[in-house]
C-alpha cells in the first residue's frame, strides 16, 4: 500500500503539466520538527527565520514558489503547542485559521522523532476539519531523512501511512535539499487549476520591517536559553537612508546611501533585559553584528543598526501588549 503511495509521487508531474495550478499550502506540526527550513528550501531564499529554540515561528509567512506550470504559495505557521500563555493560544488559534483557508495541508513528521501526543493533536484537528465542507488534501511530509537510516526512515513511513490518513507521503530532508522537487510536484497535483497569484520574482508576502524584525529576533535567540526565547519581541521603529559617511544632513540619491534601522527588542522582565544586554554590552554587540549581516544581504547594501533594548512587563500574558507588537 505505502509502497503504491510513494511510487504515485514519480509519476504526478505528468498530471499538472497540462493546466497551470496555483494555491496554498500550509505546513503544520509540533515545534521543531524543521517547517520554516522545508519553507526556505522550496523557496530557495531565507524568507523564514530559523532556531534550534522551539516556536520561532510566530506569524503565518507566505512563501511564493513560481514554477512554469504552477505557483505554490507556502504558509510557514507557528508550532502546535499546548499553550501557556495568551500568546501561544493567539498562535495555535493562528494556524487552525489558516488550516480553513488552504487548498493543502502539509503535515511535517521528522523521521527521527516518535509519533507523540503533539502529532496526535493536530492530526484531531485535521479529522475535524475534514468534517467541514470544504476540506485541503493532506499530505504527510517526513522531514529530516537524513538523520536516520533506511531502515530506520522505512519503519516510520509506515507509521506514518498508519497514522497520518494522508493523500500522499514524502520523506525529505530540507537541510540536504533531498526529494524537494518531489515534493512540490505532489504538492502540485493537488491545487486548483488556476493562474498565477503573485508576480513570478516575489518570494514572499512579508514586508521588509517584519523581515528585519525576524532577523533580529533570530540574532537575538542564538545562544539564549530557559523562557527567554519565548520573551522576545522586535519591533522595527524607523528605516532611514543617509550618505555613506554618516552625514544626515547630505542629499542622497534613492539606493545609494547606507540604511540606518533602529529597533526595540521587547522582553520581559528587567533581568532579562541584563541577559540580552550582557557585561559590558558585549552579547547585544554579537547580536547586532549577526543581525547587520543578515539585513546587509538582504537588502543589499551597508546597513547601521540599531537596537534599543526595552522591557514590556509580562506582554505575552498582556491583551494590550500583544496588540502593541502585532499579534
Amino acid at each position: 500500500m505505502l509502497q503504491a503511495r510513494l511510487a504515485r509521487v514519480t509519476t504526478r508531474r505528468s498530471r499538472v503539466e497540462a493546466q497551470h495550478r496555483s494555491g496554498f499550502v500550509a505546513l503544520v506540526g509540533r515545534p521543531n520538527v524543521g517547517k520554516s527550513t522545508l519553507t526556505n528550501a522550496m523557496v530557495g531564499d531565507k524568507v523564514a527565520i530559523t532556531s534550534s529554540k522551539p516556536q520561532t515561528t510566530r506569524r503565518a509567512i507566505r512563501g511564493i514558489v513560481s514554477r512554469e506550470n504552477d505557483q505554490i504559495i507556502i504558509v510557514d505557521t507557528p508550532g502546535v503547542h499546548r499553550p501557556r500563555t495568551l500568546l501561544g493560544k493567539r498562535l495555535n488559534d493562528l494556524v487552525r485559521e489558516t488550516l480553513a483557508e488552504v487548498d493543502i495541508v502539509g503535515f511535517c513528521l521528522p523521521a527521527d522523532q516518535k509519533i507523540g501526543p503533539g502529532d496526535r493533536f493536530i492530526a484531531e484537528d485535521l479529522r475535524q476539519l475534514r468534517g467541514n465542507r470544504r476540506t485541503p488534501a493532506i499530505v504527510a511530509i517526513v522531514t529530516k531523512a537524513d538523520l536516520v537510516s533506511r531502515d530506520e526512515l522505512a519503519a516510520h513511513l509506515m507509521e506514518v501511512e498508519r497514522f497520518a490518513k494522508a493523500e500522499d507521503i514524502v520523506p525529505i530532508s530540507a537541510r540536504e535539499g533531498e526529494q524537494i522537487d518531489v515534493l512540490m510536484d505532489v504538492i502540485a497535483s493537488h491545487l486548483p487549476e488556476g493562474p498565477a497569484l503573485y508576480p513570478d520574482d516575489q518570494l514572499t508576502e512579508q514586508s521588509v520591517s517584519d523581515r528585519i524584525a525576524e532577523l533580529v529576533r533570530e540574532a537575538a535567540l542564538e545562544g539564549v536559553r530557559d523562557e527567554l526565547p519565548h520573551s522576545l519581541a522586535v519591533v522595527v521603529e524607523e528605516i532611514v537612508e543617509e550618505s555613506l559617511d554618516g552625514d544626515p544632513f547630505a542629499e542622497v540619491a534613492p539606493g545609494e546611501g547606507r540604511l540606518v534601522v533602529r529597533v526595540s527588542l521587547f522582553v520581559e522582565r528587567d533581568s532579562q533585559k541584563g541577559i540580552v544586554i550582557g557585561k559590558g554590552g558585549k552579547r547585544l554587540k554579537q547580536v547586532g553584528t549577526r543581525a547587520r549581516r543578515g539585513i546587509r544581504d538582504l537588502m543589499g547594501r551597508p546597513v547601521h543598526l540599531d537596537i534599543r533594548v526595552k522591557v514590556a512587563k509580562d506582554w505575552q500574558r498582556d491583551p494590550k501588549q500583544l496588540g502593541r507588537l502585532g499579534f
